[in-house]
């Protein structure tokens, strides 16, 4: 049984404060996007994860789709399977591939082996593993606040659109980005700023990891400059990874990019 487990881009990011539990309270929107890892679910003697394109560092134990595997082995009797993943999400670069992963694998073993769990259930399951996997149960837009994993479904539908990611071979880690966070902004109101046209979004929706990790690694801060000199309608870092996004009318060819990185078109 195969799934296709898609990525996901950050419109916004705020780091709102520091929370007793060491967490950061945070309002972004998370947005789905088409490029996918697959997977795959096959009998077997014994628990495996195999792994396929991009290679991952934690191919074990502590792999999400394992940990997501073995939470709903707690409460049901699972069969051993191997779990074939083929990575095609870039890591480290704020697309929420492992989430995705995980999250869908949750969705597949409930059809494997006929569990029938609800999506509360499986977002249930999907937020133990990480504040964002929950998002890839239903997979639709949203705003999120929290820690990143309380959700308000949005209406929004950048279908006219055409998306590139661009991805430099730089990993940001989680805890650097926000070890380097210099949010300098005055917050606005980010489900007001989202619902205004694409066209005002460059003046008013920010990602408050930006500042500090273009500082750091300012070939990053270089690609969000040439997408809008090539004419996106806006563009960002997603997330707190290193990939730079950016809103288009038309394909373009973006020859300089191409020449450098990893650069990705898609319809959303």
């Amino acid at each position: 049984m195969i799934t296709f487990a898609n990525a996901k881009i950050n419109i916004g990011l705020q780091v709102l404060n520091r929370r007793p539990d060491g967490y950061h309270n945070l309002e972004t929107v998370f947005y789905p996007i088409k490029l996918f890892d697959i997977l795959e679910v096959v009998p077997a003697t014994s628990l495996k994860l195999e792994v396929s394109g991009i290679g991952i560092p934690n191919n074990n134990e502590d792999n999400l789709c394992i940990r997501a595997y073995k939470a709903l082995a707690n409460d049901y009797h699972l069969e051993p399977v191997c779990i074939y993943l083929h990575k095609r999400i870039p890591i480290g670069a704020g697309l929420g591939g492992g989430s995705a992963d995980a999250a869908f694998l949750i969705k597949l073993l409930s059809q494997y082996f006929q569990l029938n769990l609800s999506l509360e259930q499986m977002e249930s399951y999907a937020v133990a593993l990480g504040a964002d996997c929950s998002f890839f149960v239903r997979n639709k837009a949203v705003f999120a606040t929290g820690i990143g994993d309380v959700f308000t479904e949005l209406a929004i539908d950048l279908s006219a659109y055409k998306l590139v990611l661009v991805k430099p071979p730089i990993h940001v880690s989680t805890g650097e980005a926000y070890g380097s966070v210099r949010s300098t902004r005055e917050s606005k109101n980010l489900l007001d700023c989202i619902m205004r046209p694409i066209e005002q979004w460059k003046a008013s929706i920010y990602n408050d990891f930006e500042t500090g990790i273009f500082e750091r690694y300012p070939e990053i801060r270089g690609i969000k400059s040439t997408l809008y000199e090539e004419g996106a309608v806006y563009a960002s870092m997603s997330g707190s990874g290193s990939t730079v996004y950016g809103l288009f009318k038309e394909e373009l060819d973006l020859k300089e990019l191409k020449n450098k990185y990893e650069v990705y078109w898609m319809n959303l």
